[in-house]
């Protein structure tokens, strides 16, 4: 292994020099690698001199580039059985943000300062080279570009494809706790009444419920359910005589079962009385599915599955459930913000137009205060309740709902205690 100096002349008689890197790669391939710089030329081989000795060198001309490996790593992903979800996220990350700006870039030219690059790009809007279209990206689907580029990476890696994941690299330089802070600040609080229904609105909504659509919102608004653990629940999951219901699995936006998101999404959440009478009510005209089979007249047998199918029994899209089940309801509670129809006249439209926003509520009900007419959970059973994969995940988005020790009658007493004991 060696680096040597090489000079030429060229056909107008100029003088050129470059320098060599030239050494055997783990394999016993003799490589070549050319340089302006001896600088540049002394800095790879002292990189390579380290690769070759732990065996995890890849050649410049026999690496692949990251649209090579990206179909290697989504291939990987089908192969694993993850979700179609996550399949088409995956591609879309591909297709449409990687591979125009590093597709064409071999893995052992990717640099850590090239991904900060392409972030920022991403950010800001600029086109990919070779198109015009300048459009940016938020901030949050940029960090999950990112993620896939550093899990493609990570899957290449595995593969020997590179020595190092130069996303992680560059995750690693940053200092965590700033950027968490950073990207708090940039999302903002969850405030009530903005992003989470007050409970004056709350009450409106309850009150205006009616049809086959107050059981499932009421299921949302009193156990927190994500959207697509209402669409995959099914009756034998849920416990009438114990007042609970327990969440197994989940619908995802192709309608197909799934298990939840995490391990601590299986859970158990207990419901209270007016909810526990809803279902039991709504159990006697819920939709029933057709198992395919036909009793002895030959009329198909329907059973009873999904707690809240369409009127098949199989299981609701969730387009159905906001467009005609949640935002009408807001509107005729009364829950509304001005708006403008398509023609210019002033209207009303949902204030609340997500079923995340019920799943806040419910949080913001476990959180506060037994006289404010909440729960008063602990952080812990909050976050069991809401199965969040971490107790940080509540922390960080509700943290800041819990009542403090030294708010106004709390602080009061304590003052009147430390006083009359003097």
């Amino acid at each position: 292994m060696s680096v040597r100096k090489r000079t030429w002349k060229t056909s107008k008689g100029e003088a050129r020099e470059a320098w060599i890197v030239d050494y055997v790669d783990q394999a016993g391939n003799r490589c070549i690698q050319t340089f302006e710089r001896k600088k540049e030329a002394d800095a790879y081989h002292a990189t390579v001199r380290v690769e070759v000795s732990e065996g995890t060198h890849t050649p410049r001309s026999r690496s692949v580039t990251v649209r090579e490996a990206g179909e290697a790593w989504h291939a990987a992903c089908e192969r694993n059985g993850l979700e179609r979800s996550s399949l088409t996220q995956y591609r879309d990350h591909l297709d449409l943000h990687i591979y125009p700006y590093l597709g064409a870039v071999k893995l052992s030219d990717l640099s850590a300062p090239m991904v900060r690059d392409f972030s920022d790009k991403l950010l800001d809007g600029k086109p990919a080279p070779g198109t015009t279209e300048e459009k940016k990206r938020s901030p949050a689907l940029v960090k999950k570009v990112v993620s896939s580029l550093g899990s493609l990476l990570a899957d290449a890696q595995e593969r020997g494809a590179i020595n190092q994941n130069v996303v992680r690299v560059l995750s690693a330089r940053r200092k965590r706790g700033q950027s968490k802070k950073a990207e708090r600040r940039q999302r903002g609080k969850l405030k009530v009444g903005i992003d989470i229904p007050a409970p004056a609105e709350i009450r409106q909504l309850i009150a205006s419920l009616e049809g086959r659509w107050r059981p499932l919102l009421l299921t949302a608004i009193f156990t927190g359910l994500r959207a697509s653990e209402l669409r995959g629940l099914r009756w034998v999951d849920v416990d009438l005589q114990k007042s609970e219901l327990h969440v197994r699995q989940r619908a995802d936006i192709y309608n197909e079962i799934g298990m939840p998101k995490s391990e601590s999404g299986e859970r158990t959440v207990p419901m209270p009385p007016i909810l526990t009478n809803t279902l039991r009510e709504w159990k006697l005209k819920c939709p029933r599915r057709d198992t395919g089979e036909k009793d002895e007249t030959g009329e198909p047998i329907k059973a009873l599955e999904f707690v809240f199918p369409n009127g098949s029994g199989n299981i609701e899209s969730l387009s159905n459930i906001l467009q005609r089940g949640l935002q009408p309801a807001m509107i005729a509670a009364g829950v509304t913000v001005p708006a403008v129809d398509a023609e210019g006249n002033p209207t009303v439209e949902a204030k609340y137009t997500g079923m995340h926003s019920l799943r806040h509520f419910y949080a913001s009900w476990c959180i506060n205060r037994r006289a404010e007419g909440g729960l008063e959970l602990p952080l812990k059973v909050v976050s069991g309740r809401l199965g969040h994969s971490t107790i940080a995940m509540t922390a960080d988005t509700y943290g800041h709902l819990f009542p403090r020790g030294d708010d106004g009658a709390e602080l009061e007493a304590a003052e009147r205690q430390l006083l009359s004991a003097t």
